[in-house]
């Protein structure tokens, strides 16, 4: 009991630190937030701040990889698959991450996430793809075609959340999946 009560806790204090963050971004250039300005927001000393991260850049990509996690799970019901209809999901699950409102901020922020959103997207991609091939290609086919396939998918969901398609995301993501699985 006392272990589910802790981790609880943690779950909360790491949950205040989070939602500190994500106020500061919006009113403050992150080069100038620290870790005291989060440890005020969320009410917590700093002590309680590096039981969870490192600095400020560790809890930044924790905010984006737990947030990709999250699409992604969200978008295909947790279910672990390669077929038509989890690439669309897939593909929605991006389009959806960059489309969330935490990622509307200050310009000196969306300077130093983006290319850390597509490294991380990518990761979360290929790791949610290697699973899902595990029994339909071997190891040197995966290395192959899960790299790929993650960047197909990610660039699709890029050029919708960036308005360089006039095409709707569900669109999108239904020519990138026949695109993945068929090929042209």
């Amino acid at each position: 009991m006392a272990t589910k009560v802790m981790n609880i806790r943690m779950t909360q204090t790491k949950q205040a630190l989070i939602h500190s963050f994500y106020y500061l971004v919006s009113v403050k250039d992150f080069e100038k937030i620290t870790i005291a300005d989060i440890t005020k927001g969320a009410h917590v000393n700093r002590a309680t701040f590096y039981a969870h991260f490192t600095d400020k850049f560790d809890l930044l990509d924790y905010i984006i990889g737990d947030s990709i996690s999250a699409a992604i799970i969200k978008q295909t019901k947790g279910e672990v698959k390669f077929e038509l209809d989890t690439i669309y999901q897939l593909v929605l699950a991006i389009c959806d991450f960059y489309q969330q409102p935490n990622m509307q901020c200050r310009s000196s922020y969306i300077g130093l996430v983006v290319p850390q959103l597509k490294e991380k997207a990518i990761h979360e991609l290929q790791e949610y793809l290697s699973k899902s091939l595990e029994h339909k290609y071997s190891e040197d086919e995966k290395n192959i075609f899960v790299p790929i396939f993650a960047q197909i998918i990610h660039e699709g969901a890029l050029q919708w959340a960036t308005g360089k398609t006039k095409m709707n995301k569900e669109e999108v993501a239904n020519r990138v999946a026949l695109f993945v699985l068929k090929g042209l």
